[in-house]
Parts: structure tokens; sequence; C-alpha cells
């Protein structure tokens, strides 16, 4: 099982399916500003863990730990969903509500029990870039428009953290609200082409030599990120990949990447940022496109192919912003209540027949027991 590389190391636990209801106020690792502004209650997607299971102490802002929270846990099973509406041309469709949609399990119609366009709620956001020696002449270009994207999208009460992958995996900056530290997270990152020789007393994955171990772990990042990271939280939660689409070496197959984000209710974004020239120059084909519409599909992404262009990669970022700023959220409680860990497939329909950007499916992981 791969693990992440990193100051912090995460101990690999599988998020329980329960659902809290935060009556009195949220957890201490977000604040009160988080409530669903629809009702007095927040829902959480399912998948959420207990507080406990959260961000340690940390990594949240000192102010929070000053202004304990008296919760009232709720167990329920509870389904939540956030996603995006578009018309035929791609424009968002942001001013729709409940008795627009129809909600499907398993091709059975469920009932609505909460509706509400949730532009504001809290993200957590994660994000991944691929420095093997393919990503070499696009790689400064990804270090700027990302570190200008998340200037632009992150606010006081949303964090991010940074994963760097190539022949490793390692997590660069943990979660954090601080964009200069991200952008200096950013700016860390160095293409390994795996030549180089290993420097003594360095920290971080260590290059391999012609002939070992070569490749792109991209999907052993993806499990890590959903996994060790995102799994553990509530609320909104994506990650955004820059990235040819290539993997080689991981430990892990898609499906594995696919069900983890699925696990943790991850929306995943793909910038796929692949220099033509490179491949040209040594003669190999180009394939990674194919296998990440599968990962973006499947959790609500999407793909968006920037090549090496500067414009295109700012218009992307756009986009992603622009969708996780207009999303709605929809919550209703299954009518098949076994949970039996089974996978259950999604479909989230207009009436208008627009098109809705949705996870594919979810896991209905049994519920861990509450304490006395």
């Amino acid at each position: 099982m791969p693990k992440l590389s990193a100051n912090r190391r995460f101990s690999p636990v599988l998020t329980a399916a329960s659902i809290l209801i935060f009556l009195s106020g949220l957890s201490a690792a977000r604040p009160a500003s988080a409530q669903n502004p629809a009702s007095s209650t927040a829902v959480p997607q399912a998948g959420a863990q207990t507080p406990a299971a959260q961000k340690p102490a940390d990594a949240q802002k000192p102010e929070d730990d000053q202004t304990p929270a008296e919760t009232l846990k709720v167990s329920v099973n509870v389904v939540g969903l956030f996603f995006n509406v578009k018309d035929k041309h791609g424009a968002l469709m942001p001013n729709l509500t409940k008795d627009d949609f129809e909600v499907f399990e398993d091709g059975k119609p469920q009932t609505v029990k909460y509706f509400a366009a949730e532009s504001n709620l809290p993200l957590t956001l994660g994000i991944l870039i691929d420095s093997s020696g393919s990503q070499l002449r696009v790689l400064d270009m990804e270090k700027d428009v990302g570190g200008a994207f998340l200037r632009q999208i992150l606010t006081d009460k949303d964090e991010a953290y940074v994963i760097d992958f190539n022949i490793d995996a390692e997590l660069i900056q943990d979660y954090t609200r601080d964009v200069h530290r991200l952008q200096a997270a950013l700016n860390k990152v160095k293409i390994n082409t795996g030549f180089s020789s290993p420097v003594p007393g360095a920290g971080g994955p260590v290059p391999t030599a012609p002939g070992s171990q070569k490749g792109t772990v991209l999907y052993d990042a993806v499990y890590l990120s959903a996994h060790d990271m995102l799994a553990k939280e509530v609320g909104r939660k994506a990650m955004i990949l820059l990235t040819d689409g290539e993997d080689e070496g991981s430990q892990l197959k898609i499906k594995d990447a696919i069900e983890a984000a699925q696990k943790s209710d991850a929306i995943i974004y793909v910038l796929l940022c692949a220099d033509r020239g490179f491949y040209g120059s040594f003669q190999v084909g180009y394939s990674g496109e194919g296998e990440m519409r599968k990962l973006t599909e499947a959790t609500g992404g999407r793909v968006i192919n920037v090549g090496n262009k500067m414009d295109k990669l700012k218009e992307a970022f756009d986009q992603i912003a622009a969708e996780l700023r207009s999303q709605y959220n929809l919550g209703y409680t299954p009518t098949n209540s076994v949970q039996d860990g089974s996978y259950r497939k999604l479909e989230v329909k207009s009436k208008q027949n627009y098109k809705v950007q949705c996870r594919a499916g979810y896991y209905a992981t049994p519920r861990e027991p509450l304490p006395q």
C-alpha cells in the first residue's frame, strides 16, 4: 500500500458513511459561517467522520482552539451531493430549485430531504502537481497560474494542501489557509527525471538511477489524497490534478483511485497539461486523457485539456472557480437503508433537460456507533 512521503504521515483509516448533524454549532475545524443558511442545522456529506478524525489541532486556526463548540451528534442515514448544472452551451444555471430535479439511486426515485445553493460553504482543496520528466516545459506555468487560482478561490474559511508526485508522492504543504505558504510549496516543486543522484540529508523522495523504478505514480497520489487527506473532512471537497494523465509505476490501479475518491466524496478536476513536443521528441504516444475522463466523470468533475498554453490554463482555472462557487447541495435518505458497503449508482436529473455534473455513485459503508 503506498504511503505519503511527508513531514506528517497519515494512518490509513477508512471513512464511515455516517452523517453527523451539528445542531448547536459546527466542529471546531470549521467556523460557524459554514452552516446551511436555509436552516439552523448543517448537514455534512455522506462519508463524514466525527470531529476526532479531522485535522489535528496544529492545522487549525488559533482562534478555533479558543472557541469550543458544544455539539449534539445525531446518527442519520443521509446521502449528500454537491453538483453543477449547465445548459446546452455549457453555461452554469445558478437559480434552480428543489422541484427542478429528480434523484435516483440504482434507478429508484428518492425523496429529497434538503436542498440549497451552497456556493459559500467551506472548501477543502487538494492541488496535485505532476513533476515527472514529461512536465519539464509546463511546470513553471502550472506553478504561476496555480498560485493565482489559489489566491482567487480560497477564502478565510477554506483550506488547501499540495501534493507533488513523480516516482513517489509527497505532501509538501499540509492543510493551510495561507496562500503564501501554498505558493511557496508550489515553487519548491522540481522536475524529477529519475536520473539524478541521491543527495545526503535531503528530504522528500529520492530520485532513482536509470534502469530502476521509473514512472509517475499518479493513481497512488490520487488514492493518498482521497484516503489519507480528504476522507477525514466534512463539507465540500475537491482535487485538482495538474498532469499529462500518464501513470507508470503506481502500486494501485485507476479503479482503486476512483473508489477512494468516491468514498471520500471528493470531486476531481484534471487540467491536462501536456507538452506535445516532449512526446514527439521521444517518439512515444500520448494516451492519458481517456483514463482521466474515467476518474473525473465518476466523481462529478471533468477534464480540461490545456496543452502547454498559458491562456488555456488560466481559463481552465477560472472555469473551475466558477463551478465551485455555483454548486447545489441536496440530501436524501435512501430507500435502500442497508449499510452493506455496496456501491450504489446515483443520478440527478434536471426536469428541464439541463446537464447535471455529479458524482456517479457512493459506497453504503456501515455507520460507526455513536459514543454513549
